[in-house]
């Protein structure tokens, strides 16, 4: 029993936090958002933490890497896996989403009758090569630390991390020095992580509390039917990588190490807070600190398993709402290309893609312009199990990667 506590004394402590926050929300409805601060005190130093935690830890893992050869086959396998497993929700999203239905005809008309028009001429037009150039790089030096620029940020910390390589002797000093503030930040996102309990506990009363009671029975439908499918697609295909990546074994240290950043995600709806807790739990699962500190910052931005989901069912929402039929091949194979490029937009674009990927969505499918607020709202109601998969998904991702760049004993490897 005290080895059990010793075990999952952290992960027992948030649980009864989120717990409690969530019976505080329920009980005191929209007052336990007086709560609030104190969650945003939380979210807010980890959100502070997270630009030079990506930025050190890309950075040290590539000269940490004892090879170019290890780091191009890492790089291409976290690729490969992330398409993967991306495609594999995508179909998932479609097949739990083809016959159920999720608005009736009843309420598909409140929804449709409570719609304000959306002005056309206020939407951003997406230029492709305009965005990828914003999503890769920045104009100005200080932009490059900022959380709303994490891709460039990776960017950045790669090419930083093989210039230091590519100096050899020269360069270790400065290797030093990096690793040496990589420690140091490690050792603040400690410091920060003995609040958790109470941020997140204050986190989910508030969150609880105001969006408890908002919910319409239109939505509540589909947020209900996500929140299943996510349930299901958490516990089957999660477990199956984690199977494929390490057997029996994999199993076992995945769920052994994945309540704290399930319970982070959960509370935070964001994937960005995330990264601490999901590289700490990685390396816990006995993935080297090369991969996981590299597969979980690039999973951030690209390997988003909750928002392909959601893409797909923001798509079939519309698809019962204006009675579309979807029987041919052509069809089905081009909505699922829809909700994939969709997902893409809201990672070319961290401020305001989420808008510009439902606008996506309403083009592609000659809905109305008008139907924009019913994505938003769809977006809001399953923020948060969104944020678990897309989260977690990176978890699982990193053993899969370790497991083909380190062979079957990649744990015995630690």
């Amino acid at each position: 029993m005290k080895k059990f506590l010793s075990n999952y004394k952290t992960t027992i402590i948030l649980l009864v936090a989120i717990i409690v926050g969530t019976l505080i929300g329920l009980i005191f409805q929209e007052k336990a958002t007086i709560l609030s601060p104190f969650g945003d005190i939380f979210l807010n130093l980890l959100l502070v933490i997270i630009v030079p935690l990506i930025f050190l830890n890309i950075t040290t893992a590539i000269t940490k890497m004892q090879s170019p050869k290890r780091m191009g086959k890492i790089i291409g396998l976290i690729i490969a896996v992330f398409l993967v497993m991306s495609l594999i929700s995508v179909l998932v999203g479609f097949a739990t989403t083809f016959k159920a239905n999720l608005v009736n005809s009843e309420d598909g008309e409140a929804i449709k009758s409570s719609l304000e028009e959306v002005d056309e001429e206020e939407e951003e037009e997406v230029n492709i090569l305009e965005r990828t150039v914003d999503l890769l790089t920045v104009n100005d030096f200080p932009k490059l630390f900022t959380k709303d620029n994490i891709t460039a940020l990776l960017v950045a910390a790669i090419i930083f991390g093989v210039a230091i390589r590519m100096s050899g002797e020269k360069g270790e000093e400065v290797k030093k020095l990096v690793h040496s503030l990589n420690n140091v930040v490690e050792n603040v996102l400690k410091i920060v992580m003995y609040y958790a309990p109470i941020g997140l506990g204050c986190y989910m009363a508030s969150m609880v509390g105001t969006f408890g009671s908002t919910i319409a029975i239109g939505y509540a439908k589909t947020f209900v039917i996500y929140t299943v499918v996510s349930i299901a697609f958490f516990v089957v295909f999660y477990t199956l990588y984690a199977f494929i990546a390490g057997g029996t074994k994999g199993i076992k240290v995945f769920w052994k190490n994945i309540i704290p950043p399930i319970v982070t995600a959960l509370a935070t709806c964001s994937s960005a807070a995330t990264i601490p807790t999901n590289i700490k739990a990685a390396k816990q699962m006995g993935v080297s600190d090369d991969i996981a500190e590299t597969t979980i910052p690039l999973g951030t931005s690209f390997h988003k398993d909750g928002s392909i989901i959601g893409s797909v069912f923001k798509l079939m929402f519309l698809v019962s709402l204006f009675g579309m039929q979807m029987t041919t091949p052509a069809q089905i194979f081009g909505a699922l290309g829809i909700a994939l490029v969709a997902n893409l937009l809201v990672t070319a674009v961290p401020i305001g893609g989420g808008t510009i990927s439902e606008m996506f969505i309403i083009t592609m499918m000659g809905f109305p312009v008008a139907a924009l607020p019913i994505l938003t709202i769809i977006a809001t109601i399953i923020d948060a199990p969104a944020t678990v998969l897309n989260s977690v998904g990176d978890s699982a991702a990193s053993m899969l990667v370790a497991r083909f760049v380190d062979g079957k004993d990649w744990q015995n490897k630690q």
